[in-house]
């Protein structure tokens, strides 16, 4: 008896590949920022409550620990505004290239790299 023929998950076919990663960090990126915006707003909404609301978010927001959320987070704002700079330039209609796509994916990668780890050096040691 043959076997019969049947549909295959896309699961079992395709590869991830560079511009899945990224699509999918896009979105988490996304996310982590807005995250990030409630931390702003709580820290701005104390910083205008008085001295006493400051001290209390300040001493959370210099702990080490939270420097480190920082970096997280400046590492989503430059992935984010990246490849958000890659989308428009393909909202203008270039790029559509297979190699063009894989080479501004790995440009999106090195730029982010090298901002979150220059914004590191310069604001936070």
């Amino acid at each position: 008896m043959r076997g019969v023929e049947r549909p295959v998950s896309p699961y079992w076919i395709y590869r991830w590949e560079i511009t899945m990663w990224l699509s999918s960090l896009h979105r988490i990126s996304g996310l982590f920022l807005s995250l990030g915006a409630i931390v702003l707003a709580v820290w701005l909404i104390a910083l205008a409550s008085g001295r006493e609301a400051f001290d209390g978010v300040q001493a959370v927001v210099g702990a080490p620990w939270f420097k480190t959320l920082l970096v997280g987070w400046a590492l989503a704002f430059f992935y984010h505004l990246a490849n958000g700079i890659r989308h428009l330039v393909w909202d203008a209609g270039y790029g559509f290239d297979p190699k063009r796509i894989r080479a501004s994916g790995y440009t999106v990668v090195a730029v982010t790299l090298v901002a979150t780890a220059a914004f590191s050096f310069a604001a936070i040691f």
